[in-house]
């Protein structure tokens, strides 16, 4: 799939964990490691900009599209 899934490196760069993230953004730990591992098929706007609320980054940082 082109569309590769950066959460990894971006909770790796503000040191918080995905079961941190997941309670701060009211999410899953099993629906945000689903999106974490790239084998979500949509994310919600919501959802997105919660990640990004608390992450402090874009959404292009995050998703990137990669041409295959």
């Amino acid at each position: 799939m082109p569309i590769i899934v950066n959460l990894d490196v971006m909770m790796a760069k503000r040191k918080i964990s995905l079961s941190e993230l997941a309670e701060r953004i009211g999410l899953t730990l099993a629906n945000l490691s689903i999106l974490k591992t790239g084998k979500a098929k949509a994310v919600r706007f919501s959802t997105l900009e919660s990640i990004c609320e608390e992450l402090n980054c874009q959404p292009g940082d995050i998703l990137e599209y990669r041409p295959e």
